[in-house]
């Protein structure tokens, strides 16, 4: 039989249930229990009617703070909704192509979502707004620009870390890769995105902005028709490419003048 340890001496003031209590970090049943016994007792409650908010309370603070967790994990540059988007603005976009992914049945899939258009279109609203749905919804999410992972990547690699530094991007139920082609990658850095998207095929949902149509890629890839083969071939067997034209946002008020 083990040997039972004596409890440490409580804080003056504090109860034996306050202490354990705080011991296990349940603070909103510490905050609440005393009052709800009262009204339990006041109301002739069940043990079950008593307990039950009391438990309610504690896992709602337990989840809201989960949340706030994966928000912060997901390394959001910026947080932005669906309801913030301008829907009227690009000229070429299907809403309800768009929206559709809000139902997050792409991650469940392990898919992809591919925003491709010019720059100030939201390709990048859009894609943080689906990755902090998912972040509410439960989902691990971490969004990082394409030239930062493989910057981050070839550091690694250089280091001798490389496989523990692409944990990073594969362990994640969403990965949020944003501005790829905005500038030049050469041969390391296709190698190393490569990759990271052949290490997520079928095993964890992507999400790719590009200001390059598909058939621009290779000038992405280094001019390696080859890789820039094997990148689409795994991007496209489960994706969804939706297509946004018009002019930027960002220059609405030069525009509108």
């Amino acid at each position: 039989m083990a040997e039972a340890h004596p409890l440490p001496e409580l804080p003056e003031g504090q109860s034996t249930i306050e202490h354990h209590l705080a011991y296990l970090k349940l603070a909103f049943i510490a905050e609440h229990y005393a009052a709800l016994a009262q009204q339990a007792a006041q109301q002739s409650w069940s043990h079950g009617d008593y307990l039950a908010p009391l438990l309610e309370g504690e896992a709602a603070g337990r989840r809201d703070r989960a949340t706030q967790s994966r928000i912060r994990l997901a390394r959001f540059p910026v947080l932005t909704t669906l309801e913030q988007f301008r829907w009227d603005w690009p000229t070429r976009l299907n809403r309800l192509q768009g929206q559709n992914h809000f139902r997050l049945a792409f991650i469940k899939a392990k898919a992809n979502v591919i925003f491709l258009g010019g720059v100030g279109l939201g390709k990048t609203h859009l894609a943080t707004a689906l990755g902090y749905t998912a972040c509410l919804h439960g989902y691990s999410v971490l969004f990082a620009s394409a030239i930062d992972v493989m910057n981050t990547l070839a550091a690694a690699k250089s280091a001798g870390r490389l496989k523990a530094e692409l944990k990073k991007y594969t362990k994640p139920a969403l990965l949020i890769l944003d501005e790829l082609g905005y500038l030049p990658i050469d041969k390391t850095g296709a190698d190393l995105l490569f990759q990271v998207i052949s290490l997520r095929y079928e095993q964890g949902a992507l999400i790719i902005t590009s200001n390059r149509a598909l058939k621009e890629w290779p000038a992405i890839f280094n001019h390696d028709s080859t890789l820039t083969s094997a990148v689409l071939d795994r991007l496209l067997h489960h994706a969804d490419t939706i297509i946004i034209e018009g002019k930027s946002f960002r220059m609405k008020d030069q525009l509108e003048s």
